[in-house]
Order: structure tokens, then sequence, then C-alpha cells
């Protein structure tokens, strides 16, 4: 019997908050997917309502999976000393409390059973209202250290829902107590590939390794042009599908035309990879990508071996930290700084796929960082602080 009882479990309602990125976004749609989901084997639905900003991509996200959603204003504080950011801090001191007084006018009137944020600026009002009536509040922490945001945030949080073990050092420490790690929402689809459909959708070879490069759906100009580089040294060991974002793929699609006849067949490049995602990334043999939040959780989740070139200017060093950890642990190679450079990467490709044992070691060790059930903690945890409050 779950904590929530069918016959409570239709007044289930709940505000969801957080965006500005997809790293906040993504895991808040996962969770209310589950949520439906889970709700829905007791015949009942919850009663949703998403709070971001109007232009923010939360907007349209929610739109998209059917959550009502409401603006509010608010302001973000920058950590730079640039004077462009010392005046955009200036200018947002004043727009935040009239987000605050517009998040418990909202609160005050839906009277959630339960808040739960995903972080970004945009969480921190809706979270000072919760606070204020006394709703029980989760806030989720994609990423190993905590945003500012959810910083603020975790000192009066109900429950502070982490990704990775490693970040319960960096929650205060009044709030350690309170913190549970859930790992990173992943969408179900990801975990549902199919190797052989996702061999079929480009024509690959299965009896060749394939190696998959994205830089995500933007794309990353240092990712394609280190693989610009060495694509000759390369294809003739293995096949290579390239998500190389919008921007770079006329520049790509030159760069394929001039590939040797005899290598030209064994490279595909698209500016996004949509719906075959979740296929594509099951029958890559090995995956070059950045670190973020997301991406991490997913490789880790599907058990992929991978090579990392984190984002050099993440907030915090976020993708940095992320990679370092993983390539610690023997579940990844990382390339940043120095090493990031095409002759490493070449060298880096070349020797997995000479060495199918370490590619296997690399990919079991992911695999023991994963947590492809994230979604389902999280909505436990949900559930468990609406029945408790």
């Amino acid at each position: 019997m779950s904590l929530y009882s069918a016959s409570h479990l239709h007044r289930l309602r709940m505000i969801v908050t957080g965006g500005g990125t997809g790293g906040h976004t993504y895991p808040a749609l996962t969770t209310i997917s589950t949520l439906r989901a889970r709700l829905a084997e007791s015949g009942t639905e919850p009663e949703l309502l998403w709070v971001g900003v109007q232009n923010g991509l939360e907007a349209k996200i929610a739109t998209r999976a059917g959550v009502p959603f409401r603006a509010i204003v608010t302001g973000k504080l920058r950590r730079s000393t640039n004077p462009r950011d010392l005046l955009r801090n200036f200018v947002d001191a004043f727009r935040i409390p009239f987000g605050v007084l517009q998040a418990v006018a909202i609160v005050g009137r839906t009277k959630p059973a339960v808040v739960l944020s995903t972080g970004g600026y945009v969480s921190v009002p809706i979270g000072l209202a919760a606070r204020l009536f006394g709703v029980p509040y989760l806030l989720h922490e994609q990423t190993l250290s905590l945003g500012l945001a959810n910083r603020i945030l975790a000192r009066f949080a109900t429950r502070v829902l982490l990704s990775h073990e490693s970040s319960l050092d960096h929650v205060p420490a009044r709030a350690r107590s309170r913190s549970v790690v859930t790992g990173n929402p992943i969408r179900s689809e990801i975990l549902a590939g199919d190797r052989a459909k996702g061999l079929a959708a480009f024509g690959l070879d299965p009896a060749v390794p394939f190696v998959l490069v994205t830089g995500g759906a933007t794309g990353a100009r240092q990712v394609n042009q280190m693989l610009t580089a060495v694509l000759p040294d390369i294809l003739p060991y293995c096949q290579v599908v390239h998500q190389c974002g919008s921007l770079d793929i006329a520049e790509m699609r030159q760069v394929a035309a001039g590939l040797p006849p005899a290598l030209a067949h064994r490279y595909r490049v698209l500016d996004f990879i949509h719906e075959e995602m979740a296929d594509v990334l099951a029958a890559a043999d090995i995956v070059v990508a950045r670190s973020g939040a997301g991406t991490v959780a997913e490789l880790t989740a599907l058990g992929k071996t991978c090579v990392l070139v984190p984002y050099p200017y993440s907030a915090g060093g976020e993708q940095r930290i992320a990679a370092r950890t993983l390539a610690a642990k023997g579940a990844a190679i990382m390339l940043d700084g120095d090493e990031a450079t095409p002759d490493r990467l070449r060298d880096t490709i070349r020797g997995l796929l000479a060495n199918p044992a370490h590619r296997v070691a690399m990919a079991r060790a992911a695999a023991e960082h994963g947590r492809p059930d994230a979604a389902d903690r999280v909505v436990a945890e949900v559930l468990a602080a609406a029945a408790r409050g």
C-alpha cells in the first residue's frame, strides 16, 4: 500500500518550480511524467501547477506536457564583479520582492500538498512562499555542488534530494539530516533504447564499432573541431554518428563531403538527433560528450564507455568536477584543458577501440554510478512528504 492511500491520492495538488535551463527543466518534467504514471495505477491523477518565468524553457515544456503554467517576475543574483553584472544585480534586487509577493499569492490560492523545486533562480520565491505557509518543500539538485539558489533554499527545505553521494559534503550542515541521494531523473525512453534499431536508423554495420559524438542539443564547437581533425585517423577503425548542433551543421557537412570515398560511408552528421537518440545511445560502443548533469546521469544509468570533454565555462566549473569525479573512479576518460586536443582525442578513441576489455571495465564502473530509478525515488519522496504534510 502506498504511503498515499487511494482515497487521498485524488487530492494530491503539487506546485513544481524550476527552470531557466534544460538541466533544471527536464528533471522536473521527468518527475511529473513518473508521478502521473504512478497515480494512474490507482485511477487518479495529480493537480499540477508549474511556476517559472514567462520566457524560460520551462514555459514551453510545461505547455507541451499539458501542465498549467504560471509566470512570475524574479531576479538573479550574479557572483561576477563585472560592472555590467553588478548593474543587473541592482536592477534585479527590485524585482525579487515583487516575485516573492506573486509566489505568496500563488501558493496561498493553490494550497498545494507539496512543492517540488528543481533549481534555478526562479525557484527561490516559491520556496520562500512554501516556507511561509508551512507547505512541505522538496528541492532537487542535479549537480555535484549545490547552486546558489539551492544553497539558500536547502536551509529550510523539508527534504533535499541529491543526485550524487559526494553532494552531501556541499549541503549546509544543518540540512544534511534532511538530505537523501535519489539520483537525477532520466527520461524513461532513454532507458528503453534498442541497439538494433539504433544501428538500423543510420545504416550502421553491426560488425564495426560505433562511436557517438555529441555536444548536446545545441552542439559544442570545441568538440566539433576536435573531431574534424581526427576523422580520417579514426574512421578506418570505427563508424561515427555526430550530433553537431545547428550552428556548425553546414561546416560539418563540408567536412563529410571531403572525406576519402572509402571512409565517407562511416560518418553520419546531423544537427540534432530526435526520437532515435535512445536507440543510438543503446547502440554506441563509445560516447564522446560534454559532462553536464543530464548527460552524465544518462550515460552512467546506461553504463556507457564515455570520453568527456567538459564545457570550460560551466557555472562553478561543474562539468569539470563531474568529469573528474568519474575519471578518478575509472568510469570515464576526461579530456580537459591542455588535454582537450585532437591528438588526445584520436589516441583515446583508438586506444579504447583496440582494447575491448578496457571498454567493458569502464562501462561497468560507469553503471556503478548510475541511478536509472532516480525518477521513481524522487516521486516516492514527493508522495511521502505530501502524506506527512
